[in-house]
């Protein structure tokens, strides 16, 4: 293998500042990311997504295999929304993934009638 250059060094060394390295058993790793596959993301994205799932199950101290099974019961909206709202939990709140609801207001309840 060839030796990095200053450049290469100086870019590996700022990528790698902030962050820390991370390690989960294959087994898991494998499970998360066909997960997301079977529902349709497409391999970066599922890559991605269990990744951000991995370390937020980890911090909160819960088994891999039972998020999954909690998922397993959602349909693609519900899960788009889960998945969303974990990612933006680690995201800085000036870059959020956005999703929107239907409102269920009524409208002829908002109105003001003056009399």
């Amino acid at each position: 293998m060839s030796e990095l250059t200053s450049d290469q060094k100086v870019n590996k060394v700022f990528d790698q500042y902030f962050t820390a390295s991370q390690n989960f058993p294959s087994n898991e790793v494998d499970a998360v990311v066909g997960f997301f596959e079977n529902r349709g993301f497409e391999k970066t994205a599922a890559i991605s997504t269990a990744t951000t799932l991995l370390t937020q199950a980890r911090l909160d101290n819960v088994k891999v295999f039972e998020l999954l099974d909690t998922l397993k019961g959602l349909e693609a909206v519900q899960l788009s929304a889960v998945v969303a709202q974990v990612i933006n939990y680690n995201r800085p709140s000036t870059s959020t993934i956005g999703f929107t609801r239907d409102s269920q207001t009524n409208l002829t309840e908002k109105r003001n009638i003056l009399e």
